[in-house]
C-alpha cells in the first residue's frame, strides 16, 4: 500500500471527519436518530412511496437535499470540485454500488451508521459490522488488484 504524502492532507481530512461527528451528534441529540446514510436514504424512499412510512420524512429529506447541495457550494467557492482519481471508471463502479447496498441492506447500516455512529456507543453488532466491511473491503482490493489484474 502506498500513501501519496503529496495530496496527504490530514488537516482538512480531520476537520471533515470532526464536521461528519458533529452533524451525527446533532441529529442523535436533537432527533435520537442514527446518522446511517443508506438508511436514511432507503427511509426517505420507502416514505415517498408509502404513505404509511412518512414519519421522519422531512428531515429525511432535508438530509439527502443537503447531500446534493453541498457539493454544489463547494463549487460556487472553489470553481470546481477536488479531482478525484477512480481506478475503476467502467461499470465496476455501478457493480460495486450495487454490492454495497446489497450489503448495507443485510448488515442493517453503512460504513455511517455502524462506523461512526455504532462505534461511538460501543456496538457490539456495530464492531462487528465494521471489521467485516474493513475485512471485505481489503480482501476484495487484493483479488482484483493481485490476483485477477483489473
Amino acid at each position: 500500500m502506498m500513501i501519496d504524502l503529496d495530496n496527504f492532507t490530514p488537516l482538512t481530512a480531520l476537520a471533515g471527519g470532526g464536521l461528519i461527528g458533529l452533524a451525527a451528534a446533532i441529529l442523535y441529540t436533537f432527533n435520537g436518530r442514527v446518522l446511517g446514510a443508506s438508511g436514511i436514504t432507503a427511509s426517505a424512499l420507502e416514505g415517498v412511496i408509502h404513505s404509511k412510512a412518512r414519519d421522519g420524512l422531512s428531515w429525511r429529506l432535508a438530509f439527502l437535499v443537503g447531500v446534493i447541495i453541498g457539493p454544489l457550494i463547494y463549487i460556487l467557492m472553489t470553481g470546481a470540485l477536488p479531482q478525484n482519481d477512480y481506478i475503476a471508471q467502467d461499470g465496476r463502479l455501478i457493480i460495486a454500488g450495487l454490492i454495497v447496498g446489497l450489503g448495507t441492506g443485510y448488515g442493517s447500516g453503512c460504513t455511517s451508521g455502524h462506523g461512526i455512529c455504532g462505534l461511538a456507543r460501543f456496538s457490539k453488532r456495530s464492531l462487528a459490522a465494521v471489521l467485516t466491511f474493513m475485512a471485505t473491503g481489503f480482501i476484495t482490493t487484493f483479488f482484483i488488484n493481485h490476483l485477477v489484474g483489473l
